[in-house]
């Protein structure tokens, strides 16, 4: 079972293990070619009858396999208005949840356990979400607001030694978000099943790395946060950071597309929005933490 959190493997939209319609064109009515069948199948009154019917489609001769096709909407079928209003609700929660506690938590001790508390609080809510079948709304929009707390009391801290720090992450989440998603429409980035696992060993071997640095950094081995310091060090892994969310951007865009072209039921376009504001959340602390490296070698 994979989980739509950015620390661990991403969950696709099929529900075996591979990603759907990875070096395949959708095929609504039976088997992708060479892999399992289409898991939203059952039903679908858009079923093809035989052969590729993707075949003239204009981005299989340029990159060598069939784009996703963008199947006629069918009731109970997810759309793309269908995921971007779940993902405006989700971020939009986080929004509401930051601004807040913002301007009701002044920085202070208790603030700061607070926000501990409520990171924890989404952290498990993401967790069960993340190994449950089906989308709950009640926890991913739990898992908004809890979230949205906690950034918040972090943007806040940041803000009093680093003014403007929060106002610059978000542009920079915004751009690389921007950036990502035209590399993504253009082609220059495909999506593969090879592409996944590099990517995820990658990240699995980033995440094992700090882990380790953090052990270091309670025990008293590595001095001013180790990797994690406000140093060069610091900002060549937070770069690396952001650049393994952009990762994940990709992967969210892939299974969006798959799941629109697949025929996936509505609620899935919950986990669309949950897995794209999970990544969006990684990469605007990570892009904090950067901003104040920066100002702070000012």
């Amino acid at each position: 079972m994979r989980s739509s959190n950015p620390v661990f493997s991403r969950r696709g939209f099929s529900r075996d293990n591979g990603y759907a319609g990875f070096n395949t064109a959708p095929q609504a009515g039976g088997p992708a070619v060479g892999t399992q069948a289409n898991p939203y199948a059952q039903g679908n009154q858009y079923a093809p009858q035989g052969g590729n019917p993707y075949a003239q489609n204009p981005y299989a001769q340029q990159y060598g396999q069939a784009a996703p096709p963008q199947a006629p909407a069918a009731p109970g079928r997810m759309t793309m208005d269908d995921v971007v209003s779940r993902s405006a609700l989700t971020l939009g929660t986080v929004a509401v949840g930051a601004a807040l506690a913002w301007a009701l938590l002044p920085v202070s001790t208790t603030s700061y356990g607070l926000a501990i508390g409520s990171a924890l609080i989404a952290f498990v809510l993401a967790m069960v979400q993340s190994f449950k079948r089906k989308a709950s709304p009640a926890l991913i929009l739990g898992y908004a607001a809890f979230e949205g707390v906690f950034l918040g009391v972090f943007s806040e801290m940041f803000n009093s030694r680093w003014s403007g720090a929060p106002f610059q992450a978000v542009l920079g989440t915004m751009a690389v978000s921007g950036a990502t998603l035209l590399v993504y429409r253009a082609g220059w980035i495909r999506v593969t099943a090879r592409y996944a696992r590099i990517g995820m060993a990658i990240a699995l071997a980033f995440m094992a790395v700090l882990a380790v640095n953090l052990l270091l950094v309670v025990f008293g081995v590595a001095e001013d946060g180790g990797l994690r310091s406000f140093g060069p060090l610091g900002a060549i892994v937070g770069i690396l950071a952001i650049l393994l969310g952009a990762f994940f951007l990709t992967l969210d865009f892939k299974q969006i597309e798959d799941g629109i072209a697949y025929g996936a039921p509505r609620e899935e376009s919950w986990l669309a929005a949950f897995g794209l504001t999970m990544t969006l959340v990684w990469i605007y602390i990570e892009m904090l933490r950067l901003v104040a490296i920066f100002s702070s070698s000012d």
